[in-house]
């Protein structure tokens, strides 16, 4: 899961109340708490392509800004400028039409012994590698600990459908590091 900037509430309050006062300076530090913790989420929903994250990260936080008043205080700040990230990553997503259906004639299934080499590396790039699609739910529900009903609702699919894309999800990581270390 990513991490998010700690914060006590009186911090997190005192931020909240600049910012809906449009203060420039606690928009700035919202903004820098936040950044790189949800820019990570945005580059590995979107493949880790470096320009459409920053896009899905300046559009969230300017929906961030515009929503703040919206905002219920029923979870972290964090976790509610989070949401809005990825839900901004997966416009991005569609909007690129990078979604891909699972094809097992492309992707055949060989039977995987893992490597002692196994790096983090090599499976953040196997991740990247994945169809659009799956690896949105795969890091959602893997990475960012999201639940399957809750993907299922941010993507308009259902709860099934997740599971299933996180199913082949998994099997295409097995085969790609399979190939990796071969």
């Amino acid at each position: 899961m990513t991490s998010l900037p700690a914060f006590n509430n009186s911090e997190e309050q005192l931020l909240l109340t600049g910012c809906l006062a449009q203060d420039r300076q606690a928009q700035y530090q919202l903004y820098q708490r936040y950044k790189t913790a949800m820019f990570s989420c945005a580059l590995r929903i979107l493949g880790g392509d470096h320009d459409l994250a920053q896009d899905a990260l300046q559009d969230a936080f300017v929906d961030v800004f515009r929503q703040l008043a919206s905002f219920r205080q029923q979870s972290t700040l964090g976790a509610w400028i989070k949401t809005i990230v990825v839900r901004r990553s997966l416009a991005t997503l569609r909007r690129e039409q990078r979604m891909e259906v699972y094809d097992p004639e492309r992707h055949p299934e060989p039977l995987v012994a893992w490597h002692d080499q196994l790096t983090g590396q090599a499976l953040e790039k196997a991740i990247d590698e994945l169809p659009a699609g799956y690896r949105a739910v795969f890091c959602l529900i893997e990475v960012e600990g999201y639940l399957h009903r809750e993907v299922a609702e941010m993507l308009g699919i259902s709860e099934g459908t997740t599971k299933s894309q996180l199913f082949h999800a998994k099997r295409l990581l097995k085969i790609k590091l399979h190939h990796l270390y071969l």
